[in-house]
């Protein structure tokens, strides 16, 4: 099992940064990947960015392509997300997610973190 704690979100006005923090405990040497989710107010759910362990390859959803940056510590466990440039689209919760070797599929989920973004 892999254990992930989300933190640093909070209220910010649009335009704003704001970095967000998951660090990950347990049998983290399976993981494959993480990767941030977020689930808006109206229930939509979409993977935001995500970066492999190991090599470091990232993806970032077309939505904040230019304003958000994943990275990762690995000695530390500990994926970022910073986002800047935030939007009122951005309110969310925020969920980091880790896809372990033996499946890379999303099967560890933290309990989330509140972003959400006045205008």
């Amino acid at each position: 099992q892999v254990q992930l704690v989300e933190s640093g979100g909070g209220l910010v006005q649009a335009g704003d940064s704001l970095r967000l923090s998951c660090v990950a405990s347990g049998r983290t040497f399976s993981i494959y990947a993480l990767g941030w989710f977020r689930q808006n107010p109206r229930k939509e759910r979409e993977l935001v960015a995500s970066i492999i362990w190991t090599g470091g390859r990232t993806y970032y959803a077309d939505s904040v392509k230019g304003r958000f940056t994943i990275s990762a510590d690995n000695a530390k466990n500990t994926v970022f997300l910073q986002m800047t440039s935030l939007k009122p689209e951005d309110t969310a919760v925020y969920f980091c997610a880790g896809a372990p070797t033996y499946t890379r599929t999303y099967d560890y989920t933290g309990q989330g973190t509140q972003v959400t973004v006045s205008s």
